[in-house]
């Protein structure tokens, strides 16, 4: 019995290694001293480029100013809003993180530092303000991993002076968003190479896949700046398991798998800087309030992503040798764009998979959940949803906490259209989120209070 288990371990492998292969294969990588990009063209792929019109107006009113989606590595959209164009450089924000990830990865490739090593190792002891047995607990992998145990609560959290840096709880034992530990990686890549952020970024990715831009130093950040093409090279990168074309630039297949799966238990839809689909939960920066629902029901469940403030957006979803790279500004300022990526996935499915709509023939009607409306409102407003078949169907409120404030429905209903008001009287002002359950249809909408 053994041995057959054994033999069937091996064909799964054989099987997997023959699908990658298969696939890099089917990429198409653009040169990395020139310009030409190849395209393929949304009617031959089966695509409805009569939908594109919805998508563009829905960007262009979020202040986009770039949206790519590659498919195979081939430019699918390439679309430029206002003064913007190919070869204007914008910020990556946070999603420049998974850059800092892909680097780390390289320099442990290279021998000179392993994820379990003490970060004072390369920053010195007293990098932060804890006492040195609480330091000494600190290792690169929880920089990775956002389970530092710093305080993300701090006046600053992006200041990375010692004093900045104070306990809140054992390396580990507690996940939080905090930028002023990841930041300390580029120290950490210096310390370990001798180079400057900038150098080993060139030297060690820039270079070798024909990406632009430069790491500059805003305040206590460094941030990436590139063009938007720059980011679909870095995405098919990662699409392409660290390879570009046939040429190996992150061969450590162990770190890239860690990289773009669940680092810790405790948000399981983040890796190391990557965030990750398809997980039976999440939590968001600024609160330790667990959404158990996948990041973007909307998305393809295997879709990882770099997320930065302002819209920031890298999906790659190798499920369908896809990328998704959207730049500019946004409507808010949230750190992570979560809803911003939900909406630009519900507009975009019906242009890759015109017929792939949760829909039921007989009675015409989609799973939907509307922007509600007046927004912002004080203090009545109105939700629409619709829903396709009978099913239990929950509509509920949450502050930006993650904590309940309102059940508005929670009932079996009929399939049909259907508005509900919402009175928030007792409550402040400030950001909230409703949240649709019917079934396996979740959908998250965010909603604005003026008082």
């Amino acid at each position: 019995m053994k041995k057959y288990y054994f033999i069937s371990i091996i064909v799964f492998l054989i099987v997997i290694a023959f699908t990658t292969c298969i696939n890099a294969q089917n990429l198409y990588f653009p040169p990395i001293n020139d310009d030409s990009w190849e395209r393929l063209y949304m009617n031959d792929l089966g695509w409805d480029s009569s939908k594109t019109d919805q998508l563009f107006q829905k960007l262009d009113n979020d202040n986009t100013k770039a949206l790519l989606i590659l498919k195979d590595g081939k430019l699918v959209i390439e679309k430029y809003f206002g003064d913007f164009n190919k070869d204007s450089l914008w910020y990556w924000a946070s999603a420049g993180k998974t850059v800092t990830s892909f680097l780390i990865g390289i320099a442990k490739q290279q021998n000179l530092l392993k994820l379990s090593d003490r970060t004072n190792k390369y920053l010195g002891t007293g990098w932060t303000s804890l006492p040195t047995d609480k330091e000494n607990l600190i290792t690169i992998k929880h920089q990775l991993s956002m389970t530092t145990g710093l305080d993300d609560s701090v006046e600053d959290p992006y200041c990375t002076n010692p004093e900045c840096l104070t306990y809140k709880a054992d390396a580990g034992e507690r996940w939080a968003y905090h930028n002023a530990p990841y930041t300390l990686l580029d120290g950490v890549i210096e310390g370990a190479s001798g180079k400057s952020i900038n150098q080993y970024y060139f030297n060690e990715l820039r270079n070798k896949i024909g990406m632009n831009g430069f790491f500059i130093k805003s305040g206590f950040n460094n941030v990436l700046y590139t063009n938007a093409r720059s980011m679909a090279r870095f995405g098919l990168l990662i699409l392409n398991i660290g390879n570009w074309d046939t040429i190996q630039i992150l061969s450590d297949s162990a770190y890239y798998r860690e990289m773009i799966n669940t680092s810790q238990n405790i948000n399981l839809s983040y890796g190391y800087l990557w965030w990750l689909n398809g997980k039976e939960s999440f939590m968001i920066p600024q609160s330790q309030f667990v959404f158990n629902s996948v990041l973007n029901p909307s998305a393809p469940a295997d879709m990882f992503c770099a997320l930065g403030k302002n819209g920031q957006i890298l999906n790659i979803v190798p499920s369908k040798n896809l990328i998704v790279v959207r730049m500019g500004n946004a409507p808010d300022n949230s750190l992570v764009p979560f809803l911003l990526n939900e909406e630009m996935w519900q507009l975009i499915n019906p242009i890759i998979e015109p017929t792939s709509l949760i829909k039921d023939q007989s009675n015409g009607i989609n799973f939907s959940l509307s922007q509600n409306y007046p927004n912002p409102f004080n203090p009545l407003t109105t939700i629409n949803f619709s829903i396709p078949k009978y099913s239990k169907v929950t509509l509920k409120v949450y502050d930006v906490l993650g904590k309940e404030v309102s059940t508005l429905l929670n009932e079996e209903l009929n399939p049909g259209i259907y508005n509900k008001n919402w009175d928030a009287s007792n409550l402040s002002s400030g950001i909230y989120f409703y949240r649709l359950q019917s079934g396996d249809y979740i959908e998250t909408k965010k909603l604005c209070l003026i008082k």
